[in-house]
């Protein structure tokens, strides 16, 4: 159960969903969780039920650049993502504890 939320995602094109349907929040989890886990450490850290969870997994991009030694060629690393949707009128504050 512990350590399987990585970090909320809180980008621009996050931020505009959860703004248009209130109940919705994306997280970053680890690559081998089920959507069952994640239901349940969401409702255990932050006190709110689960209606439902969707996932998608993505593959690192590819990464290159110049440098004073020569290219240098890498990826970024893989992730799951999360997008869990709460029952009507509870919401998570992720800013509440800074």
């Amino acid at each position: 159960m512990r350590g399987i939320l990585i970090q909320p995602i809180i980008t621009e094109k996050q931020t505009d969903i959860t703004e248009a349907m209130s109940n919705r929040y994306g997280f970053k989890v680890v690559r081998s969780a089920n959507k069952s886990q994640i239901k349940e450490a969401v409702e255990k850290m932050y006190d709110v039920t689960v209606v439902s969870v969707n996932t998608a997994n993505y593959d690192g991009k590819r990464k290159s650049r110049y440098t004073k030694g020569g290219l240098v060629v890498g990826r970024t690393p893989a992730f799951k993502k999360a997008i869990v949707t709460l029952k009507e009128g509870q919401v998570i504050d992720f800013f509440s504890n800074i």
